[in-house]
């Protein structure tokens, strides 16, 4: 399955070089190979290394408004196939009611709720209360970012810039010209809600690209994706990739897990339970790996390595390490490096 949300990344990646921005800085400094961005077999970006890369791009491209000025640039072809069947809807209602349906594929920020009444149509950005929290520069860069590429690409399909009625938004007074300029709008009111606002005529513009029977299979192929996309694997499995694709940030208690996934503490425990594994024996396992890995390269010394795997006492790695190999990691560095 495509990763939409890497995909999204790679642009943010290429935005901010446009922004005369060095790439390898950019991903070294948000913990990201680039090598693995472009890759679509290598595993998803985590929640921190997406945050790190907005957050960094921000900082180096030295634009506050970062994510609004990135939105006004980006085409709906870089959302790939999801993309597509925006392109090839009937109308413009069609478009944006497909956009979203899918907008989960894109991105767990939000999710979008278009609904008509009367003279005019609202596009509603609702945020997860989770990425809402976790880094406030983060998150006005991205809903920033898909407010005004929602407008911007809505004037591709028809070839006409359509300016909203209203626009709902939390902001500062001095930022107010910019947001007028790109969301060319002059009714921008500072709300706790995000919300575009329009006329309700633009509803049933057709649009230029639209052809039903490619949007027929584009529907199905976008559909498939998204199935695959909303199967779960098991929790135990979520668990280990997710250790792993973290692994440079140690390892997180049980508590930081369950907070990571949206639960609590006890139904994580309930529902490893019930897949027959605890939270300490995925953690064993993740450290008796790494642990592996690390003294194989002989680049730590064993004391490096039992602080990075979160020992607080190196007698405890060395009983954990015997339990494991039946060996001292000091003897097995030493065997690996003969």
């Amino acid at each position: 399955m495509q990763d939409y949300q890497k995909r999204l990344s790679l642009n943010v990646l290429a935005y901010a070089v446009q922004k005369n921005t060095d790439p390898a800085q950019l991903c070294h400094l948000s913990g990201i190979e680039l090598d693995t961005l472009k890759s679509e077999s290598s595993p998803s970006l985590t929640v921190q290394q997406i945050n790190a890369l907005w957050l960094n791009a921000t900082e180096l491209s030295k634009d506050s408004f970062f994510g609004l000025h990135f939105g006004e640039s980006l085409q709906v072809a870089a959302l790939g196939v999801v993309g597509e069947l925006i392109r090839h809807s009937q109308t413009i209602g069609e478009a944006l009611t497909q956009a979203a349906a899918f907008s989960h594929l894109i991105t767990d920020l939000l999710t979008m709720s278009v609904n008509r009444c009367g003279q005019s149509f609202t596009i509603q950005f609702i945020p997860s209360a989770e990425n809402q929290a976790s880094s406030p520069l983060v998150f006005r860069q991205m809903m920033d970012f898909f407010m005004a590429f929602t407008l911007h690409e809505v004037d591709g399909l028809i070839l006409q810039k359509i300016r909203p009625i209203s626009v709902r938004m939390p902001v500062e007074l001095a930022d107010l010209p910019e947001y007028i300029r790109v969301l060319r709008c002059q009714s921008i009111q500072n709300a706790t809600d995000y919300a575009l606002e329009f006329d309700s005529r633009f509803w049933d513009e057709l649009i230029l690209t639209a052809d039903y029977e490619l949007q027929a299979v584009l529907l199905r192929k976008v559909s498939a994706l998204d199935e695959a996309h909303t199967t779960k694997t098991s929790l135990s499995e979520r668990i280990n990739n997710f250790l792993l694709a973290n692994a440079y940030l140690g390892v997180p208690t049980l508590d930081a897990i369950a907070a990571n996934l949206n639960v609590s503490s006890r139904s994580l425990q309930r529902k490893l339970q019930e897949e027959g594994v605890t939270y300490q024996q995925l953690t064993d396992s993740i450290r008796k790996s790494l642990a592996l890995h690390y003294l194989q390269t002989g680049q730590h010394p064993v004391k490096e390595v039992s602080y990075i795997l979160g020992y607080n006492e190196l007698s405890a790695f060395n009983r954990a390490f015997r339990r494991w190999t039946g060996t001292t990691p000091v003897s097995y560095q030493k065997g690996q490096l003969l």
